[in-house]
């Protein structure tokens, strides 16, 4: 089996806020990570919503931007569009351009010292009102290191209200990208393709409830941000034995493998590896599939896909005679490995 540390990769799903290590929260004065699964979405947000209120100065939100660069280049990610929800942040700081500003900063020192490429993209909690909005997509057209704009949060809220300002975004050259079909169902989805201009679906796990939609976003390619470990832990699913990624896959749809920040890139793929059996040719085509979903710019694309390619032709250690097309089947889950 090859090292899945050195597979090339993108990462489209990834929020930074829930990437803080365990020991800057420590450090930050804030609370210990809970033990096992969360007992549903509400939980969970307000877990998180507990290690945003510790981030209050430049320094904090520079410092989990760099930790992050150099975690994630740890994992083989090459390229990340990490989402931030920078206009809460500044409304509770009372600074609103600050934590953005400071991010983007922590994110070039990031690039400098480790090498992973990256881009932003801003969230808006569906909870929270339309003006905010609206401030986040002025803060996402004044900095070039922002790529987009998407709805997240709880998906009983619907997006209808938000459609004027993914106009103005789409109208503007803003990428939009937004959390649906994950606590929600098919028309969640539905209503982000038509109202919000989805140009991928964050999570997308309930599009197998509805045929017809499953034949839209076959035919419309969109491709789907899919976090494996983060749906069982927000306990969507109940193990990841039971996720629907093989079901989604079987069904034609672009899926791409993230994990929500609730674990590590490459743990995430050892996982499919173990439990699905996935052997390294499928998991470099994932990997292709993270690239070419990505808004990178063509040519940095291209450099990966040829990476990608390079890692599955490599012959994997200790077996002189395996085949450099890769493709044999793991059974052991190492971390990160």
């Amino acid at each position: 089996m090859r090292d899945l540390r050195l597979l090339p990769k993108a990462h489209l799903h990834v929020h930074l806020e829930s990437t803080v290590r365990p020991e800057t929260v420590r450090e930050l004065g804030g609370p210990p990570e809970p033990e096992g699964p969360f007992t549903g979405f509400r939980a969970f947000a307000d877990q998180r919503g507990r290690v945003r209120e510790l981030l209050r100065t430049p320094g904090h939100f520079h410092r989990i931007a760099v930790e992050f660069c150099e975690d994630e280049a740890a994992q083989g990610t090459r390229y990340a569009e990490v989402t931030f929800t920078a206009a809460s942040h500044g409304e509770r700081v009372g600074r609103l351009e600050m934590p953005l500003e400071a991010v983007l900063d922590g994110l070039a020192e990031g690039e400098a010292r480790f090498g992973l490429r990256s881009r932003v993209l801003l969230d808006h909690s569906r909870r929270r009102p339309v003006e905010r909005l609206w401030r986040t997509y002025e803060l996402a057209t004044r900095y070039d290191e922002v790529i987009g704009l998407g709805l997240a949060g709880d998906e009983s809220h619907p997006l209808a209200p938000f459609t004027e300002v993914f106009d103005a975004a789409r109208d503007a050259g803003l990428h939009l990208v937004h959390h649906a079909g994950e606590t929600a169902g098919a028309d969640n989805v539905r209503e982000a393709l038509d109202l919000g201009h989805a140009e991928r679906i964050g999570h997308g796990i309930r599009v197998l409830d509805d045929d017809a939609l499953v034949a839209r976003m076959r035919e419309s390619g969109v491709p789907l941000e899919v976090c494996p470990t983060s749906n069982v832990l927000l306990g969507l699913v109940p193990s990841l034995a039971d996720h629907p990624l093989p079901r989604l896959r079987a069904a034609g749809l672009r899926v791409t493998v993230n994990t929500d920040g609730e674990t590590a890139l490459a743990d995430e793929y050892a996982r499919l590896r173990e439990v699905f059996g996935y052997g390294d040719d499928v998991l470099a085509g994932l990997a292709r599939a993270s690239i070419e979903a990505s808004f990178a710019p063509r040519n940095l694309a291209s450099a990966l896909l040829a990476e990608v390619d390079a890692w599955a032709a490599t012959v994997p250690p200790g077996d002189a005679s395996a085949s450099t097309s890769g493709g044999t089947s793991g059974s052991g889950l190492a971390s990160g490995s």
